[in-house]
C-alpha cells in the first residue's frame, strides 16, 4: 500500500487553523474559516465584492501589528480563500 504525504502546510503553525504567510514582502497571520464558523457577511478587500455569512474564507491581519498593538481586530481583513491565494 503506498504511503500517504502529510498535508502541505503553507506557512508556520501558530494554533489550530492559522497560519504566518509572507505576501509582498510583509508577514502576515492567516487563520483558515469554514462555513459553519463564519456568522456574519464581509467585504472581500481582494476583489470587493461580498463574502456571505456562512461561506467558508480566510482572516489574515500583519504579524508585526499584532506584536506592536494591544489588539490587532482593527487590522484584520476578511478575504475570499482564491483571491488570498492571488495577491
Amino acid at each position: 500500500m503506498p504511503r500517504r504525504r502529510p498535508p502541505r502546510q503553507v506557512g508556520r503553525r501558530l494554533v489550530v487553523g492559522q497560519t504566518t504567510e509572507v505576501r509582498a514582502g510583509r508577514e502576515w497571520h492567516v487563520r483558515r474559516l469554514t462555513g459553519a464558523t463564519s456568522g456574519k457577511p464581509y467585504t472581500c478587500p481582494g476583489c470587493h465584492r461580498p463574502i456571505p455569512a456562512g461561506t467558508g474564507h480566510v482572516v489574515v491581519w500583519p504579524a508585526v501589528a499584532a506584536l506592536l498593538s494591544a489588539s490587532a481586530l482593527d487590522e484584520r481583513r476578511h478575504w475570499h480563500t482564491p483571491c488570498w491565494e492571488r495577491s
